[in-house]
């Protein structure tokens, strides 16, 4: 099981999922939920290596290993902290 840190409260993920609800739940803001608008960009702090790869939409809009969209991620395992 991973482990998603945003500000300080600490979220089980299972491996290989999209992490689009447990940023939803942390309060980060969502609009298109399809990688189009970029509302809920996320900013990796430690563990961007236990993240899958970015997709097209995430770079179509700029993103890197490090900005993602939360819409679009998945969690490879292991944990990620993030802020926004």
């Amino acid at each position: 099981m991973a482990k998603i840190i945003i500000d300080n409260i600490e979220y089980d993920a299972q491996d290989g999922k999209q992490i689009d609800d447990i940023c939803q739940k942390a309060g980060i803001p969502f609009s298109c939920n399809s990688g189009v608008c970029g509302t809920c960009q996320i900013e990796i702090i430690e563990g961007a290596d236990n993240l899958g790869e970015l997709n097209q939409e995430e770079q179509d809009l700029g993103m890197d290993r490090n900005n993602r969209l939360g819409c679009q991620c998945s969690i490879k395992s292991g944990i990620v902290k993030i802020t926004f």
